[in-house]
């Protein structure tokens, strides 16, 4: 987990109020992080992955403070018109698609806070942002940038500038190949025939993301009083919620945000600081927690958090990227309680234990797809909507989240999506890549309860350079010789596989499994240069077929 360090004095400071030191350590352990010690002036605690909001001191403090019920409910920041414009140039769309921009003003730096600055922006990277996959953070001093600011693409050897910590002006490549940070991270622009940069009106390269930036823009000193600040990426939604983070960070410095208006087609205001509203049913949280709180005892808990409760709705703060789901709401609930003040009860209940004959049947095929030397993943049940659908040519209903914040937007309808994701993260190893997944997929099913179906399926795919059609099959014939089941396989046609290459497997004309070799397009699509072949079994039909 990361750790953050705080100063005692500031961190006190910005909370509003000094604890004893007893209290101080206990309070901290019960708001869900992990306190690792308090040494002198220094507090060490672990933040858990899903708060990257509170790894910044600002964001520890603000978030503690409300919980011992200093500052209570839903912080608002504003964002002031600076009427700058951020161009966003069609050539990133393959490369780099989003960004979101700020500019904060008026922040006295000094040594110290510098470093905070870049603290935040490490972890964030680290945490978030995957190691800068899924974003990538840019802080400038603004007054070195002449607007308006483009993000483009452009060919690596066009790219030049001195790149942070270098003596030397680099292209693109160069800059991958001899400079440490583009050593580090240039795998994440592999492959690509044009690199993302952020340019000034002046033509001047503010940086190549995710990788570096500039030394003659792109850092920030004591001199520096306002900055510009960007985020990119691949989910718009993801660098929305990054963006406020830090902004908010820098405000609670001293700083006064000014949104910039981005052009991408269409005109957006960004940051947008808002407060996005979710629904919450009391008696959910109390069937849930094993409480009676009445809806009072809710808004005050909830406050305590961080949120505010009006008209039976929760404002959930513009940084807040863990609250996706109802759940995470209940849970902050918990959290304002009080683990400690809730009792310890033993069921009354008695129950003879037996193995899940569906669970013995999963683990027989888990077993032999291993045993065949295939590495069994295990990804989750909530996905992007374009990796089940676009990246796979396919048009198919989803059930789709309501408002979600992430790029997981959507139930996986099929795993073979999921496992190519896999096989895209691992391009860098060594091949072969023979992988699978047993796992559920839900479908829109207007007759059933909650009106959606669960099925229990499992994947398989080959990638190598050898890989086709008879590899696949040869272990769907084990794997039916296993289960002492003859099948069927008939031509068909499907969007993701190769025509001709692809069949659909039936039992007593039950059909239960598409199997073939995956079609060029969407290899490319994913960026695999190694053929793909596969199946797709459904395993809660086959097991009614035993």
């Amino acid at each position: 987990m990361p750790s953050i360090t705080l100063n005692k004095n500031v961190f006190e400071k910005l909370v509003g109020k000094k604890l004893p030191i007893e209290k101080l350590k206990d309070r901290i352990s019960m708001l869900g992080t992990d306190l690792e010690d308090i040494r002198g002036n220094e507090i060490n605690v672990e933040v858990f992955p899903n708060r990257p909001d509170m790894l910044s001191e600002q964001g520890f403090a603000r978030a503690f403070s409300s919980f011992i019920g200093v500052k209570k409910g839903l912080r608002e920041y504003k964002a002031v018109k600076s009427g700058e414009r951020v161009i966003v140039d069609k050539s990133v769309k393959d490369v780099r698609p989003y960004t979101a921009c700020a500019i904060v003003k008026g922040i006295k730096f000094d040594d110290e806070k510098i470093k905070e600055v870049i603290n935040i922006q490490e972890k964030l990277h680290i945490t978030y942002g995957r190691n800068r996959k899924k974003v990538a953070i840019g802080i400038y001093p603004n007054e070195k940038i002449k607007y308006p600011i483009r993000f483009v693409a452009r060919s690596p050897y066009d790219i030049k500038f001195r790149p942070l910590d270098s003596k030397n002006v680099m292209d693109g490549f160069e800059i991958l190949r001899t400079h440490s940070t583009g050593k580090e991270y240039g795998y994440l622009l592999e492959g690509k025939d044009k690199f993302p940069i952020f340019i000034d009106a002046n033509d001047k390269i503010l940086s190549m993301p995710p990788i570096i930036n500039s030394e003659e823009i792109g850092r920030i000193s004591e001199k520096t009083k306002d900055v510009f600040i960007e985020c990119s990426g691949f989910d718009f939604d993801s660098l929305k919620i990054c963006l406020n983070i830090i902004v908010t960070a820098l405000a609670d410095m001293g700083g006064k945000i000014y949104s910039v208006e981005l052009e991408d087609g269409k005109k957006i205001v960004s940051p947008d600081l808002k407060a996005s509203e979710m629904k919450l049913n009391i008696n959910y949280a109390n069937k849930l927690l094993g409480l009676d709180l009445k809806e009072g005892d809710v808004k005050k808990l909830l406050e305590r958090m961080g949120y505010s409760y009006r008209n039976k709705k929760v404002l959930v703060p513009c940084y807040r990227a863990d609250v996706l789901h109802e759940m995470d709401i209940v849970e902050d609930i918990a959290i304002a309680y009080g683990y400690e003040n809730f009792k310890e009860e033993i069921p009354n209940v008695s129950t003879i234990g037996e193995e899940n004959k569906f669970f013995k049947f999963k683990k027989k095929i888990r077993d032999l797809l291993i045993g065949h030397g295939l590495v069994e993943i295990n990804s989750y049940n909530i996905t992007n909507k374009d990796e089940q659908t676009k990246l796979m040519e396919r048009k198919i209903e989803l059930v789709e989240l309501e408002n979600s914040k992430t790029e997981y937007n959507c139930l996986r309808v099929w795993l073979i999506p999921d496992l190519l994701m896999v096989l895209k993260g691992n391009r860098h190893y060594d091949y072969p890549q023979n992988i699978f997944e047993v796992g559920s997929i839900f479908k829109l099913d207007k007759d059933s309860e909650t009106g959606v179906l669960e099925d229990e399926r499992v994947a398989v795919l080959f990638c190598n350079n050898k890989t086709d059609f008879t590899q696949a099959k040869q272990l769907l014939d084990n794997l039916f010789d296993l289960l002492k089941l003859k099948y069927d396989i008939e031509e068909t046609e499907h969007e993701s596989f190769i025509p001709g290459r692809v069949g659909r497997v039936s039992i007593n004309g039950k059909k239960v499994a598409y199997i073939g070799e995956l079609h060029p397009k969407i290899l490319d699509n994913f960026g695999i240069e190694m053929p793909v072949a596969g199946f797709e079994l459904n395993l809660t039909e086959l097991f009614n077929l035993i």
